[in-house]
């Protein structure tokens, strides 16, 4: 696969965030090797697909990929010009304007690098050790619907048997990163350990749906209360509420439970949650309805298909 980011995401340069987030999304439930364990290009995919969207998620990191800076996988490009003054004032081996070189061999620069800073004020006459921070991990977490939407604590279980607890801040949606400072693989030379990246992946609902902050349901109702109106308990994600009907609802009706949506960890107002309202009839017409609906359809001329054909000869 490319690794060029916007090509192993499917995207183009002139991409939104929305954009991004969506194709990552869209992505990983195609690609994650736990996801699709009998696939044996799922994590070699998954890789690519993780290390684009590390570059792309970041405006400061999409901006320097974008400008040359660094490569589709955050690796600093070789710099074209000369490298100059990396003797101290003690050593002028390398006096400006006598810089390696562009065709010079970066380990040398690299090597030369390390022996002049060993060689620095406050060094040892041996020199310096090499330390640096260890690489970043990355995890995926399928969590249920209703922990990311309320916040919840979980453990996962690491390769090498560590567990570790992640804790799933409220709201969280598909597809977000949680980052766990000094969680990843060990620092180099006594160098900081590197971080841990869960992915969270959220587990469809057989009731709920999320509409950014707001939970999508859809409700039955009878027909004598999509008629008559009356007072019916929906479910919301914190529990039963009681609604009201109006007299003469139809299906496809949206009504709004105002606050009963997503929250976040700081943030005063949530989302709603929109109930579409859906008549059901019966499993069995017993003969008393059949009999009054048939009279009732010899003395009323209600059609409901009327503007629709309407329309469609317009």
């Amino acid at each position: 696969m490319s690794k060029d980011p916007y090509e192993a995401l499917g995207l183009t340069k002139a991409a939104t965030a929305d954009d991004i987030k969506k194709a990552y999304r869209k992505l990983v439930r195609t690609s994650h090797p736990d996801l699709h364990p009998d696939d044996p290009g799922a994590e070699e995919r998954f890789k690519v697909i993780s290390a684009a969207y590390d570059i792309l998620k970041d405006p400061e990191t999409r901006a320097r990929y974008d400008a040359g800076e660094i490569d589709g996988l955050g690796a600093e490009r070789p710099r074209r010009q000369y490298y100059r003054d990396f003797a101290d004032a003690s050593d002028n081996t390398y006096q400006q304007g006598r810089g390696f070189g562009a065709d010079a061999d970066p380990a040398d620069i690299f090597a030369e690098i390390l022996r002049n800073r060993g060689r620095s004020p406050g060094g040892d006459s041996a020199g310096r050790g090499f330390s640096a921070r260890g690489p970043d991990v990355s995890y995926t977490l399928e969590v249920p619907f209703l922990d990311a939407a309320r916040g919840a604590e979980t453990r996962i279980t690491l390769p090498d048997g560590q567990s570790l607890a992640v804790k799933i801040p409220q709201g969280t949606e598909d597809g977000k990163t949680l980052r766990l400072r000094g969680k990843g693989a060990s620092g180099f030379g006594g160098g900081p350990a590197g971080d841990a990246l869960i992915t969270v992946l959220v587990r469809p609902h057989p009731v709920f749906r999320r509409d950014g902050d707001d939970i999508l349901l859809t409700l039955p109702i009878t027909i004598d209360e999509a008629i008559l109106g009356g007072k019916v308990t929906a479910p919301t994600i914190d529990g039963p509420v009681g609604m009201t009907i109006p007299p003469g609802a139809s299906s496809g009706q949206v009504l709004r439970l105002r606050g009963r949506g997503i929250g976040h960890v700081g943030r005063k107002a949530k989302g709603d949650q929109k109930v579409e309202l859906r008549i059901v009839t019966p499993p069995d017409i017993d003969a008393g309805l059949r009999d009054f609906f048939t009279e009732w359809r010899k003395t009323h001329s209600f059609d409901p298909r009327v503007d629709l054909m309407k329309g469609a000869s317009a």
